[in-house]
């Protein structure tokens, strides 16, 4: 069996089922700086063939099957975390359904994608958080980072006209003010929020990336700063990289 280095600290990553994607990305690097990584995903198979990379990189990553759509999912998921760990330092909530990838107004809204959307960004975050919140204040300072998108900010752009998949635009919007709510909750615990948005990431070949999407490595830079910001950094807030974004202004 590979002895595998003593680990630190111990990281969940949601939304981590492809090798080219943000979420194995973010999972290599905090591998990288001595995390237990726990990659977790709807598909445990696809999870673990991603974490079985990272061990025989000499990491030490474990998959965990993570369901957002599904509220008995996330309680199996923290009942198994709660006899596996008995601590956790870091959740990155990567995981999110695709952008529809079309422009329209907000009165011709899918709502069933609405729909599928919030129950993802927002409702499973919110719940995932909710449900491992013990976990995260036995850590001496834990840190939780939410995966938001520059599609939020059509939001607070009131002249923006027809929006770029209207579904997912709106539920990171929300997203980005759970993250504040959160925060001012959270705010005599050593425990920091934030949000971060990685930029274009080109991370879907079979769809075509644009020459100015970012590599996944590059976008998960700011990702895991935030996981790892020091006493007395920041929370609430929304940042590309480690540069915090002004919510509100075109």
């Amino acid at each position: 069996m590979q002895n595998l280095p003593p680990v630190s600290h111990t990281a969940l990553i949601t939304g981590v089922s492809r090798s080219l994607g943000l979420g194995f990305a973010v999972a290599r690097q905090l591998a990288e700086q001595n995390y237990h990584v726990i990659l977790a995903a709807r598909d445990e198979t696809q999870a673990e063939r991603l974490a079985a990379k990272l061990r025989e990189a000499g990491h030490n990553a474990t998959a965990l099957r993570l369901d957002l759509a599904d509220r008995s999912s996330i309680y199996e998921a923290a009942d198994r975390l709660s006899r596996m760990i008995d601590r956790l330092d870091v959740l990155v909530n990567n995981a999110s359904p695709m952008p529809d990838f079309c422009t329209r107004s907000a009165l011709e809204i899918d709502l069933d994608a609405l729909h599928s959307a919030f129950e993802i960004i927002v409702f499973g975050c919110w719940g995932l958080i909710q449900s491992l919140l013990p976990l995260l204040r036995k850590a001496p300072a834990a840190r939780i980072v939410n995966v938001s998108s520059a599609a939020a900010r059509q939001i607070e752009n009131r002249d923006s006209g027809p929006l770029f998949s209207p579904a997912y635009s709106l539920a990171k919007h929300t997203l980005n003010t759970l993250t504040a709510t959160l925060a001012t909750a959270l705010a005599d615990t050593p425990i920091l929020i934030n949000a971060v948005d990685p930029g274009p990431v080109a991370s879907h070949p079979e769809r075509g990336d644009d020459a100015y999407d970012r590599s996944p490595a590059e976008a998960a830079k700011g990702v895991v700063w935030a996981a790892t910001l020091e006493d007395g950094g920041p929370s609430g807030g929304l940042f590309y990289d480690d540069k915090p974004i002004t919510v509100g202004l075109p």
